[in-house]
Parts: C-alpha cells; structure tokens; sequence
C-alpha cells in the first residue's frame, strides 16, 4: 500500500548530488512512502534505476518532463549484505587514463572477458572520456572555456597517444605500425568490439560537464552515467580495475 507521498528537488545539482539528496531522504520516510525526485543530471535517469535496485526500493517510473528528470521512488526494506557471500566472476573498470597503451590494455582485459562469458562495464571519467569522443568536430554549442578545452584535448582514438616513449609522436606511430604487422587490432576496432560485444562503455555526466564534453560529440552505444551507476556494476563484479 502507497504511503505518503514526498518532494526532493534536485534541481542543479550534479553527480552524485540527486542521488545523495534520495538517499537522505528516503532515510527520513516510512517503508511505503513515495518520493519524487526532481532533476536535471542526465546521468540521474541510470543512477536513480542502479541506486534503486541495490537498495532494495522500488523505481515506479522515471519521466522526462521539459528537460527535467522526475523519478518515483517507493521506499522498501533495505537490502543487508550476506556474509560469506561468493562474488561474481563481472568486472568493472574504471578508464581514467586516454593514453593509448593504457586504453588498448583496458579494452583487451574488457575484450576477454567478454569472452569468457562474463560481463563487464568501463566507466570513462576524466580524460578517458576523450576516448568516447568522435575523431572528427562536432558542431555543438559552447562557451569559450568549453571550446578551449575541446582544443587543448585530443580528440576520439586515433589522437590517443603513448604514456611513455611518445617521442613528438614518432612511437605512438611505431607501436600502431607494429600493432598492424602483427595483426593486432587498433584501438578504435578495439572500442568498438567491445561495444558490438555486449561491453557497458559508461561515460561520466559530471566529468563531461567539467570538461565541456556534450552528448552529441560521443561515438554511439554509450551510456551516459553516474557514479551510482558504477557502483552497481561493482557489487556485482569480483574486481574493479583502475586504469
């Protein structure tokens, strides 16, 4: 039975501010109780889902209502940990880095166990996230410290570049020359087996907006996140890897 029913606006607020504002919120109401949330976050629309499946509430509809998320959230009985519980055999990774040896290593373990039936998910924050941008200019609007960082940054995979050894490009060339003679594939063939594999590729909603990073410059089959979202796929993954 539906209990009273509470407002939370969130409005603003980003990553994980939506979320921590529900949280305390539903800390405060009783078993049955409905909270509404109101927010702008894009990355809320999955956090709100992910928050509300490990919880142990229930998610009633997540609406879209003139560029404002409005989510019902029914609160239920907590989930307590099982001790001694076994861990699944998911991964979780979390792509920090855009160099290039960083990222072909990160989709390779992400690659594998795909293929070892498992599943996994890369959250890209921070300069990883240029990894998700197309190689070639989008035309979107910007501020000019927005369009500056657009600049300075390298733009999708193939300006990715070595963390060591780049030497004014020349290795960054001959390991990609390399990588081909021994039929290795490239990254962006890389990125995008993952994708067409089943790999969750997770693009961080509050370093995209630190960044000047909009939706429309990402590649397709991202899902644009926070860290709710991220911290879901962990609980179900036997290891999180920092890269």
């Amino acid at each position: 039975m539906t209990g009273q029913e509470f407002t939370v606006d969130a409005c603003g607020l980003q990553c994980p501010g939506p979320i921590l504002k529900l949280y305390n919120k539903i800390k405060e109401v009783q078993d049955g109780d409905v909270v509404t949330v109101q927010a702008t976050d894009f990355g809320f629309t999955s956090d709100v889902e992910a928050w509300a499946n490990s919880t142990g509430n229930r998610l009633l509809s997540v609406d879209t209502e003139g560029g404002m998320i409005v989510a019902k959230i029914q609160k239920g009985t907590a989930k307590k940990a099982e001790i001694g519980a076994a861990l699944g055999k998911n991964k979780t990774m979390v792509i920090f880095s855009g160099d290039l040896d960083k990222a072909i290593a990160g989709c390779i373990i992400a690659n594998g166990v795909i293929a070892s039936g498992h599943q996994v998910s890369m959250f890209f924050t921070f300069w990883g996230l240029n990894l998700l941008r197309k190689n070639e200019p989008v035309k979107v609007k910007k501020n000019l410290v927005e369009r500056m960082f657009g600049w300075m940054m390298p733009r999708g995979t193939h300006k990715a570049r070595l963390s060591q050894m780049h030497m004014a490009g020349m290795g960054t060339a001959m390991i990609k020359s390399i990588m081909k003679k021994k039929n290795v594939a490239s990254l962006p063939e890389m990125l995008q087996t993952a994708i067409d594999n089943g790999v969750r590729i997770q693009a961080c909603q509050m370093s995209m907006d630190l960044m000047g990073i909009k939706h429309e410059e990402l590649i397709e089959g991202i899902e644009i996140v926070g860290v709710a979202t991220m911290l879901a796929a962990s609980d179900d993954s036997n290891a999180v890897i920092f890269i």
